[in-house]
């Protein structure tokens, strides 16, 4: 693995001012397709109604609101395992329950958040699960490893003021995924990055959309959005296997298929219009996480896309509706 990162990595113990976040996001498809699994490690958990309502009061500490967010989609199978999605009882999990800063310990390699950690020891990304899923409770519990097969060194400042950044730490990585409860053990490509900002998403932007999609030839990377006052931003990113960065020119906007349920418009970027949304992983009131088929680069490529209004996240009767699949301890 090529290590292009100095200093401290992945330095979870970053300072955080207040009313600002960090956060560690990793997601997965199984080999098989059969199973995915979308993991986030919060300080200063942003999509948090009581560190918003906190932030009403005054200046808010964000050790005193973090969360590891567990989204995991499996399908039925049969018996089996290692490459595939072997074992799966049919049941998707989310959990995402916040924690103080009692139950918090950092360190540059490591991040503790209540029952569950995260580890990197210079080759792999250990993630020790032990949470309890929303609103139907039931236990998620195993350890992931993530392996990259390089780093990169480039953090993209996604407004004008530098306020709020984004590393796309490892895009082009391994999972291996082994869990007792639900019984799944399970491997496949993976994607690493971090967001940071100096101040609450929702005072800057608007909206946006992400998406990644992974082949032999590394990872494409589309990110865009409004920002507050209506200025766009828009990245495209080819990440090559051994780390290396490069921009290329964004295809043409497509308007994809508003979700079902709560009509969160998705929008993605592909060559010659040819984008369509292959399976809705979440459908909430102001977030959407998307399985696509599009083409990009001159082939047809599947990606894991997500589309974000902050607009809905600001309206008070979605924020009384979060903390049924948020809960908080402490």
């Amino acid at each position: 693995m090529k290590a292009a990162i100095p200093g401290a990595f992945p330095n979870f113990a970053q300072p955080v001012p207040k009313n600002g976040y960090a956060w560690w996001y990793i997601d997965a498809v199984s080999d098989d397709g059969r199973c995915a699994l979308t993991l986030i490690a919060f300080i200063g958990s942003v999509f948090s109604p009581y560190y918003a309502w906190a932030r009403g009061r005054g200046d808010t500490e964000p050790l005193e609101h973090c969360a590891l967010n567990v989204a995991l989609y499996a399908q039925k199978h049969g018996s089996g395992g290692g490459g595939g999605g072997g074992g799966g009882d049919g049941a998707n999990r989310w959990a995402m329950t916040e924690r103080g800063r009692a139950a918090v310990f950092r360190s540059d390699r490591e991040l503790r958040i209540g029952p569950s950690s995260l580890d990197w020891d210079g080759e792999c990304l250990r993630l020790r699960i032990d949470e309890i899923a929303a609103p139907l409770p039931s236990r998620i519990r195993g350890t992931v490893r993530i392996r990259p097969a390089a780093l990169t060194n480039q953090t993209f400042k996604l407004d004008g003021e530098g306020l709020h950044g984004w590393h796309p730490i490892a895009p082009c990585s391994r999972i291996e995924v082994d869990l007792s409860h639900p019984r799944l053990r399970w491997s496949g490509n993976a994607y690493w990055d971090t967001n940071t900002g100096a101040r609450p998403l929702e005072q800057d932007f608007a909206l946006w959309n992400w998406s990644r999609s992974s082949g032999g030839d590394g990872v494409a990377i589309l990110y865009e959005g409004i920002r507050r006052g209506g200025a766009p931003f828009c990245l495209a990113l080819r990440v090559k296997p051994d780390g290396g960065v490069e921009r290329f020119e964004p295809p043409e906007p497509v308007q994809l298929a508003s979700t079902h349920w709560w009509r969160v418009p998705r929008r993605t970027r592909a060559e010659h219009g040819q984008a369509e949304v292959v399976k809705t992983l979440e459908d909430t009131p102001f977030y959407s996480r998307s399985l696509l088929r599009s083409r990009l680069l001159g082939q047809s490529v599947e990606q894991v896309h997500e589309s974000l209004s902050l607009e809905r996240f600001e309206r008070g009767w979605v924020r009384m509706l979060l903390p049924f699949r948020m809960p908080r301890r402490g």
